[in-house]
């Protein structure tokens, strides 16, 4: 497939992870040697028209484009997202429905978390051999198992799944989108979720391992290799937990230099450190969010006024 393309690239950001996202695309051009162009589908939550700007004056026109799309007009009609307590963002579920605002055409896409830089010729993992399955992904380096007690699948023996079964992270995903398509995995993953909202401690990653445990091509870790790890030339570093852009982190020094490097090759050239307040803003916005969501669709459902309802989603889609 070399000098073939596009390769198509899925990326999920709000306004102040856009940061991440610039140093995300730049190492992904930058080390992008063979001739395919790429095209990444940015589904944006809430971000400013003069980032998207700043973000479109970044990238090297000669080879990639950026095609955006509301985190609104991603989800499809009449689709309920789980509202649970926990301080994740909305925005992780993006990833389910990839397939569904995905071009018609578009039969294969890698999916990235935002908090990642790309060291390899993202070409070498666009070309893999995905040997009829539906995604490839990487054994999680933390949680490893399906049994594991903190973060894996809690009630796996409810679910008479192989507590030994390996637990895969959703930072990178490489899915057959037909395969997926076919195999209504949207409705089932949310409905898993929905169904087993007390176990799912990190929502997207539980159901997609539920549902798709024992079903899916392992990659070399080092395509999804944590910035905790010392290893001299992973492929993909994924910048876990704490982001480089705060002053609180520390993993792998080197690591957070490689990402300073390439954004120093953006418009975001000279950016500092931030407090890490930042970040308990953002989980205690995240949790209202959803907490202030659930409020008004049980105020919907009791009363149907329609009044309320323009009010209330006026407000709701502003959080």
């Amino acid at each position: 497939m070399e000098g073939s393309g596009p390769i198509s690239i899925v990326v999920v950001s709000d306004d102040h992870y856009i940061v991440l996202l610039a140093a995300l695309i730049k190492s992904i051009e930058m080390n992008h040697k063979t001739g395919e162009r790429l095209d990444f589908y940015v589904v944006e939550d809430r971000v400013m028209d003069k980032t998207k700007k700043k973000l479109e004056s970044s990238i090297n026109p000669e080879v990639s484009a950026l095609h955006w799309i509301s985190m609104k007009n991603a989800i499809p009609a009449g689709v309920e997202l789980p509202l649970d307590r926990s301080s994740w963002p909305l925005n992780i579920y993006m990833r389910f429905f990839i397939s569904h605002f995905i071009p018609s055409h578009i039969e294969r896409v890698i999916y990235l978390d935002v908090d990642m830089i790309v060291q390899a010729d993202i070409s070498q993992l666009w070309t893999m051999d995905m040997q009829d399955k539906i995604i490839a992904a990487v054994m999680d380096q933390r949680i490893k198992t399906i049994d594991c007690s903190w973060g894996g699948v809690v009630n796996y023996k409810e679910l008479n799944l192989d507590g030994e079964a390996k637990y895969f992270n959703t930072g990178l995903l490489l899915i057959d989108v037909k395969k997926w398509k076919e195999a209504d995995l949207t409705r089932k993953i949310l409905d898993c979720i929905k169904v087993n909202e007390s176990y799912a401690n990190f929502p997207d990653q539980y159901g997609l391992n539920v549902v798709l445990a024992d079903k899916w091509l392992e990659l070399d870790v080092l395509w999804n290799y944590f910035a905790t790890g010392d290893h001299e030339e992973p492929c993909i570093i994924h910048f876990m937990s704490t982001k480089p852009i705060y002053k609180s982190y520390n993993y792998n020094t080197y690591y957070q230099s490689l990402f300073f490097d390439y954004l120093s090759l953006t418009p975001w050239n000279g950016q500092s450190q931030i407090s890490s307040s930042r970040i308990y803003l953002a989980k205690a916005r995240n949790k209202f969010r959803k907490i202030l969501k659930k409020v008004f669709c049980y105020g919907l459902v009791m009363f149907g006024v329609s009044v309320r309802v323009k009010i209330v989603v006026t407000i709701a889609e502003q959080l």
